[in-house]
């Protein structure tokens, strides 16, 4: 039985009418959970398109408006400078077609990769106490776009539109 008072069950846990309370309510709840997600799956994914990017779009521009400062940043680090280009393509450019939701697989593979070689790069010297946050920071970015390139661009997507699985 669920509850025995001196061997006598209050709840026959064999009839399955009489089911323990708290398993139906974990159940129920469960399945409430489950249906409002898939409903607001969607949404969801465009918010996370909105808000995943920002950072980048951001950096990006702020590469293209400081640019020789940022260049002589990337070469200080050992990174050449000619690849400035590049980065801002995928900071800035990644980053609205992220937002927008355009070859957003494909992108989002990309932006991952650059997050977590960025973090290696850039981020790996614990003994500066910022880097440890900067590094996990990065990390976590990466999973999040990992998930988004799983999951696709969702509903409200130019992808959508065009019908494509990029």
């Amino acid at each position: 039985g669920c509850l025995e008072i001196q061997g006598a069950s209050l709840i026959d846990s064999n009839d399955a009418n009489t089911a323990p309370l708290h398993k139906k309510t974990i159940s129920s709840l469960s399945g409430a959970v489950e249906s409002m997600m898939k409903k607001l799956e969607d949404v969801g994914v465009l918010v996370a398109r909105i808000l995943m990017p920002i950072l980048f779009i951001t950096a990006g521009w702020g590469k293209i408006t400081g640019y020789a400062g940022t260049q002589q940043y990337m070469e200080a680090m050992g990174v050449p400078g000619f690849m400035l280009p590049l980065v801002i393509l995928l900071e800035f450019g990644g980053g609205l077609a992220i937002l927008f939701g355009f070859l957003t697989r494909t992108t989002v593979l990309f932006t991952a990769g650059f997050t977590l070689l960025t973090a290696f790069l850039f981020h790996s010297n614990f003994a500066e106490g910022v880097n440890s946050l900067m590094f996990m920071k990065n990390l976590t970015i990466s999973g999040g776009f990992l998930l988004l390139a799983i999951t696709g661009p969702g509903a409200y997507s130019i992808d959508r539109l065009l019908n494509k699985k990029w």
